[in-house]
């Protein structure tokens, strides 16, 4: 399944990247999950732009930011 990026990352307050819409941990986790998994995040996307269109980016998603989301899918794996 194609990933939602869009290559216009930069995370908001909440680490929602305002490009794609998704989650940092929906981010560092995209490789490794199923075609189900995959398919809910496309979906939340969907819910995701209405929501937060017009945001702005806060932060970019740093080395720092994708170690701690990977350090938490790893715990729950």
């Amino acid at each position: 399944m194609q990933s939602p990026c869009v290559a216009r990352c930069g995370l908001n307050d909440e680490d929602y990247c305002m490009g794609c819409y998704r989650h940092i941990d929906e981010i560092v986790g995209w490789g490794k999950a199923s075609d189900e998994r995959k398919a809910e995040i496309w979906q939340n996307i969907n819910a995701r732009k209405t929501n937060m269109q017009g945001g702005e980016n806060s932060a970019i998603l740093s080395r720092d930011k994708w170690l701690e989301a990977e350090s938490r899918i790893k715990e729950v794996d």
